[in-house]
């Protein structure tokens, strides 16, 4: 258990420092542990919904609430740009990053971009709001879709 929260954690802080996800080469010597151990950590994590593995089961699709694959939802901060696996989560990474920036995105109707400043005191007034056609404790059934 010791070992997964360590996994977790560097995985997080490299995603913070690098705007992408680690491979397990890169994560290996970080944790110290062959890559064997990492790769069942890894499916120890997804089986606890705090990643979300690549059919290879090799590579993190999502760690939430960053995307370990480009999407229509971009963040941008502290002179990096990360990717969001959904709106919700754009707003997470600035959380989870303890920062303001912008969020870019599209409206999924319309296809229009939409940009959203957030500060220290959350977002500023915007014309739109964000809709999840999906609720919450739905997500989980098909996360990639929602």
């Amino acid at each position: 258990m010791e070992f997964d929260v360590d996994l977790k954690l560097t995985i997080y802080r490299f995603i913070a420092e690098m705007a992408r996800v680690p491979t397990i080469a890169e994560l290996a010597p970080v944790v110290k542990a062959t890559a064997a151990e990492v790769r069942e950590g890894y499916q120890r994590l997804d089986a606890n919904r705090v990643l979300v593995l690549d059919p290879d089961g090799e590579t993190i699709r999502m760690a939430p609430p960053f995307s370990g694959v480009p999407t229509q939802h971009r963040v941008r901060t502290g002179g990096k740009e990360y990717y969001a696996n959904c709106a919700w989560d754009a707003l997470g990474i600035l959380a989870a990053l303890h920062a303001g920036g912008e969020v870019f995105s599209r409206c999924e109707q319309t296809m229009e971009p939409v940009q959203l400043v957030v500060g220290p005191d959350g977002p500023a007034p915007a014309s739109w709001v964000i809709h999840f056609a999906v609720p919450a404790s739905q997500w989980w059934k098909d996360i990639v879709f929602t």
